[in-house]
């Protein structure tokens, strides 16, 4: 199993949160999930309110002065 990453630094709302949602849509059955590396706050709630929807568990770690990780796996 792997956790893909997807980066949208310097996207602005509402690409972080649509990007996110199309990249869990082509994820393979062998994907546990997805890294979305942002660094626009609002997406620490778009993301993962959208996340739970399609069946993604969500965590949030702060990884820079503003950057975020937001781990989707599978539920």
């Amino acid at each position: 199993m792997s956790l893909k990453q997807l980066d949208v630094r310097g996207e602005i709302c509402p690409y972080p949160m649509m990007k996110t949602v199309q990249a869990l849509k082509k994820l393979g059955p062998n994907d546990q999930g997805l890294e979305v590396i942002t660094d626009h706050a609002p997406a620490l709630e778009t993301i993962p309110t959208q996340a739970v929807r399609l069946g993604y568990a969500a965590t949030i770690e702060e990884t820079g002065s503003p950057e975020w990780r937001i781990t989707l796996t599978r539920k």
